[in-house]
């Protein structure tokens, strides 16, 4: 049985899904309210996740960054009314900075306790928080090409989105501790690499023959085709602390689409067209660690550079494009991240200035609240 996917006539239009935390506006831990706040607001586009202390933003079909922003800022501001009526407030980092996980309460779905039962230990883990990207495709053949792309930019998106440097309380070392809590599961992690879609649909089907999976819906790889919605899904990146790094970091993938759509050959004949495992296995590795700190491994020559410059040279690269879609304020925003410091950096200035973690949990707040960051 072969694989539908949803031929889309407009392709590089945008979708995007945001989780944000719920929080005692006291002691800012979090706190399972999700139920009250989903009563209260009651919109298509606000669901519930896999836990009571999370909520998820969705937006429709987006033309481009600017349409998202409008789109999630309208949900955004109905959610912020029913946490003051409920006394809640919200943050958006991939990791609350002191939750347990064993506290968490499992929202009411008969998927969620299935889950629970199959992975257990690993399900009770995933306290964490993120950002989903889709980019619609024109067909599954184009979904896999821009897949292999994207590949290259693991490393690019888990360090502009780095925001969960704690895990429980401890100072994890890591610029990203979130992907590490993923990639425990057996269908998540690194995508396994395929040439076509025809090679996709046979790592598919052979999946749900052996009991793997069941559907799409259990592959949680760092990217994936979304056939259902004829996308390229994103879900590398930690939940962005502020509005602004959200918008940033959409507005990065967006704009390398739009640069492959014009010239993925000219990239094919300077980078490997399938990138090799062990290769996107360290680059994701070194970003998880150090963030824009980190230096990547070119796909083809094994060159080793810092990530920051590659980062910098993408954006001269995507220059036009920026231009014509308006993104300047996003390609100063990302500039500003690699200059002055991510999420995590953030938080670790604000732990060692104040040596307590309640400050950094504050501090995150504040940022969602202001919807930019607060460069210390």
């Amino acid at each position: 049985m072969y694989l539908d996917f949803k031929n889309n006539a407009t392709s590089l239009t945008l979708g995007v899904e945001m989780e944000i935390q719920l929080l005692d506006q006291g002691t800012l831990q979090l706190i399972p309210r999700a139920p009250d706040v989903l009563a209260l607001v009651k919109d298509e586009k606000l669901t519930k996740e896999m836990f009571r202390s999370t909520l998820e933003l969705i937006t429709g079909i987006c033309r481009d960054v600017h349409d998202v922003s409008d789109d999630l800022m309208k949900t955004l501001r109905r959610v912020r009314e029913a946490g003051k009526a409920l006394d809640i407030a919200f943050s958006a980092t991939g990791t609350h900075p002191i939750a347990d996980y064993n506290e968490r309460i499992l929202s009411a779905s008969p998927r969620y306790h299935q889950l629970l039962d199959r992975n257990q230990w690993l399900i009770r883990r995933m306290a964490v928080y993120g950002l989903h990207v889709h980019i619609a495709m024109r067909n599954g053949e184009e979904c896999i090409r821009f897949m292999n792309f994207f590949l290259h930019f693991i490393p690019h998106l888990i360090a502009l989105s780095a925001s969960s440097p704690f895990w429980k309380g401890v100072d994890t070392g890591l610029a990203a501790s979130r992907p590490t809590v993923y990639e425990a599961h057996p269908t998540s992690g690194l995508p396994y690499v395929v040439r076509d879609w025809a090679q996709f649909n046979i790592l598919y089907h052979n999946l749900l023959r052996v009991g793997s999976i069941e559907s799409m819906k259990d592959i949680w790889w760092d990217m994936r085709p979304s056939p259902t919605y004829g996308t390229l899904e994103i879900r590398i990146c930690d939940g962005p602390a502020t509005m602004l790094e959200l918008e940033s970091i959409v507005a990065l993938i967006h704009l390398l689409a739009h640069w492959f759509d014009t010239h993925g050959d000219e990239f094919y004949q300077k980078n490997s067209l399938t990138p090799e495992d062990w290769i996107l296995r360290e680059n994701k590795w070194r970003a998880i660690r150090y963030g824009t700190e980190a230096e990547i491994i070119n796909h083809k020559t094994l060159e080793v550079k810092k990530l920051s410059e590659s980062i910098y040279y993408w954006l001269e690269n995507v220059e036009p494009y920026t231009r014509k879609l308006n993104y300047q304020k996003y390609v100063a925003c990302m500039k500003d991240l690699i200059a002055k410091g991510n999420s995590s950096t953030r938080q670790r200035k604000v732990m060692s200035i104040h040596n307590d973690i309640y400050k950094v949990m504050k501090h995150n707040v504040t940022e969602f609240e202001r919807g930019e960051p607060i460069w210390i």
